[in-house]
């Protein structure tokens, strides 16, 4: 027992150790981000793969990214659909409802260029029309894998 006792006075806390080796990856999650999910009219695909990113698999919150019901308390806009014409005003109004430094992600082909609606009557040609797009996530729909880099990236720029 006596050296028992002296191996782990001499060894330490193993927990203290490893919290020196990976202090730059914690210092990194100090700060959450809050995710607002923005609509402009899309076909549910891109949609469908950004909650995946809420799954056990991808697990967004371990990172410090969650989704949030307010554009108040977000960080980021994701944006999906190529931004109908009924939605302006409600676009906006989140837009301007996000605090500063804000993040706008356009989320698929459909919020980049118009994607598969590209030039319809009812559409916009991608929500860079209406919104300042900050980064784009190319696919139709993208992975959960492409939209996990392009969080990661934002949080790598700050």
């Amino acid at each position: 027992m006596l050296n028992l006792l002296k191996r782990s006075l001499k060894m330490g806390r193993l927990t203290e150790k490893k919290l020196e080796q990976n202090e730059a990856y914690l210092r990194s999650l100090h700060q959450s981000w809050h995710i607002r999910h923005l609509d402009c009219g899309s076909c549910n695909g891109c949609d469908w793969e950004m909650s995946a990113l809420l799954n056990p698999i991808y697990d967004l919150q371990r990172f410090g990214f969650d989704f949030v019901a307010s554009p108040r308390h977000a960080d980021i806009l994701m944006c999906t659909g190529p931004m109908s014409a009924h939605l302006i005003q409600a676009a906006l109004a989140t837009q301007e409802g996000t605090p500063n430094p804000k993040r706008i992600i356009a989320v698929g082909d459909c919020a980049i260029d118009g994607g598969v609606f590209k030039g319809a009557y009812a559409a916009h040609d991608g929500v860079g029309e209406v919104l300042t797009m900050d980064i784009s996530v190319p696919g139709c729909p993208p992975s959960p894998d492409d939209l996990l880099k392009v969080l990661f990236q934002l949080r790598r720029k700050d």
